[in-house]
């Protein structure tokens, strides 16, 4: 899937319940982001909090924002000279993580009143106006009128194509992303990337199948590898510490494939290469922004997104047949995840003038929904 000097594409396509935002250069991935309006991660929203307790241990003070939930504001983020009790206008600047709450700084127009209580004053921007204002010559095409119009007023017209829903992820797209869903991915050549966030890290381990007793094939598959890892680490969000395990190499002997993995991940301004431990494990931590995908998705997927790609393929299906009464069938947690995120089932009525029918079948597992004429 070579991709070279060829123009990016941004897809933005909306389903009930979750918004999925792509960015190709001719056929390859290079970033992807799914979004669920009902539990957005917060990231660029603007809020006006009340100063809470100082933390020199911390160096850095939290702030109570709206719903009494609790960020942290450094010293050096502006949080130097602010007293308990006093208002202050704050950013979110990374997502909440393990029950801490988000990473806050005063990055912020100098024109927001910071008067009241603790409340969301604006939302960040969706991934779609990220990518688009990080790739300005790329076109966007996206398949929801009401995002087509808010980048049309904000300037981005010549750049929109508006698409009939349910038909902008061809099955190439649609393949790589299922790849991020899971913990192995192949490399072309032969070998596969293991992938296993854990709460404290994430272990990369390569398995060189075949390629185990040729050393020229098996430095081939490892150098792949590499360039795949920073790849995945992108589209993956992972974050925290990352740990690549090489194959079929002494300890020592696997330093010297740093510089190329540094290579491979020259773009991502929040990925840092340390080298190698005692062990011979590549040592890497990424910065957190947004929550990794699988804190989003699930690994193995959740039964809540079990249930909102079963309602991406309903939709699918009530465009090609406009007017028929469709009906999910599901095991009940399915069912119950997906009546849960607000708003869900609505987006599917308004969008299709007809309710989806939720018929419960505990013989099904989660990922074996069907969708039945109601």
């Amino acid at each position: 899937m070579a991709a070279g000097g060829q123009p990016f594409l941004i897809l933005h396509s909306a389903s009930p319940g979750e918004r999925r935002t792509a960015l190709l250069r001719g056929d390859m991935l290079e970033d992807f982001a799914v979004e669920r309006p009902a539990r957005p991660d917060g990231v660029g929203d603007l809020h006006l909090g009340r100063v809470g307790a100082r933390v020199p241990a911390l160096s850095g003070i939290f702030v109570t924002l709206a719903g009494e939930e609790s960020g942290f504001l450094p010293d050096n983020q502006g949080g130097e000279g602010l007293s308990e009790g006093q208002a202050a206008v704050v950013r979110i600047l990374r997502a909440a993580q393990g029950g801490k709450g988000p990473r806050l700084d005063r990055k912020v127009p100098r024109d927001v009143a910071a008067e009241g209580p603790p409340r969301r004053l604006r939302r960040g921007p969706p991934a779609v106006e990220r990518l688009a204002a990080s790739h300005p010559a790329a076109a966007i095409r996206t398949d929801d009128p009401e995002t087509a119009a808010t980048l049309r007023a904000a300037g981005l017209g010549d750049r929109v194509t508006l698409a009939r829903r349910g038909t902008l992820f061809e099955d190439a797209v649609e393949a790589a992303i299922e790849r991020l869903l899971g913990h192995e991915v192949p490399l072309e050549g032969g070998g596969r990337l293991l992938i296993h966030p854990t709460p404290a890290l994430v272990a990369i381990d390569v398995d060189t199948g075949a390629a185990t007793r040729d050393r020229g094939a098996q430095r081939r598959v490892n150098e792949a590898a590499l360039r795949e890892a920073a790849r995945q680490i992108r589209l993956r969000q992972l974050a925290g510490p990352i740990l690549i395990d090489l194959a079929g190499l002494a300890p020592a002997a696997r330093a010297e494939f740093v510089p190329a993995l540094k290579s491979a991940a020259g773009g991502d301004r929040l990925l840092r290469i340390l080298g190698t431990t005692a062990l011979g494990l590549i040592e890497t931590v990424r910065t957190r922004v947004h929550p990794p995908l699988h804190e989003v998705l699930g690994l193995p997927p959740t039964p809540l997104s079990h249930g909102l790609a079963a309602l991406r393929r309903a939709l699918r299906e009530a465009e090609s047949r406009p007017g028929a009464a469709l009906a999910l069938r599901a095991h009940p947690a399915v069912l119950r995840a997906t009546e849960a995120l607000d708003g869900t089932l609505e987006e599917y009525r308004r969008w299709t003038a007809r309710a989806l029918a939720l018929r419960p079948d505990p013989a099904l597992l989660p990922g074996e929904e069907v969708i039945e004429d109601a």
